[in-house]
């Protein structure tokens, strides 16, 4: 069983070997029991299945807490459905924190709110990046935004302000995703 090291929590990772669907429904049910902890109803939480929860493709939740809309996807696994477990024991850990007063209603607002068009944010902080639609590799992303960093930094010669913020933005937005 694999560790995993996400947000600051740490916990075992689990492979679907079968009923993905099934799983998937699961993992979906989950996310809204935790959520229901905090005053949250079923309205307000949106977890897509996806049909074939055994291939590739990334899982979010989506939910609105005093005023906000809130967000966590999840996409490094093999899986829909170990993606979307991933989604749960974060929120899970991250709701626990919150009714153990550990994390106070401030820190996880900030630490899941979100615009209504990050995927678009998402997509062209990659393409500002030099980087593929699809790169989760954190430690390439990292390399990119230095070169760029570098490049563009105001006490160099070719130096840009604004260029230099926009890379640093688009760092922070993905660094806020794989993280």
């Amino acid at each position: 069983m694999t560790k995993l090291k996400i947000k600051g929590h740490e916990f075992n990772s689990i492979i679907a070997r079968d009923s993905f669907h099934r799983r998937a429904v699961q993992n979906r049910n989950k996310i809204i029991d935790t959520l229901r902890k905090i005053g949250l109803t079923e309205d307000d939480v949106e977890v897509k299945v996806e049909p074939a929860a055994m291939k590739k493709a990334p899982a979010s939740a989506t939910w609105y807490f005093e005023g906000y809309r809130m967000h966590y996807s999840y996409r490094a696994s093999g899986k829909f459905v170990d993606n979307l477990y991933v989604v749960f024991k974060v929120i899970e850990l991250e709701v626990n924190a919150l009714l153990n007063e550990t994390r106070t209603v401030n820190e996880f607002i900030s630490e899941f709110s979100e615009d209504k068009d990050v995927k678009k944010q998402r997509e062209e902080a990659r393409e500002l990046l030099g980087v593929s639609h699809d790169t989760i590799d954190l430690g390439l992303i990292d390399r990119k935004y230095k070169e760029l960093a570098k490049q563009f930094h105001p006490d160099m010669p070719n130096g840009d302000v604004e260029k230099f913020k926009a890379i640093n933005r688009a760092h922070k937005i993905l660094r806020r995703e794989l993280q």
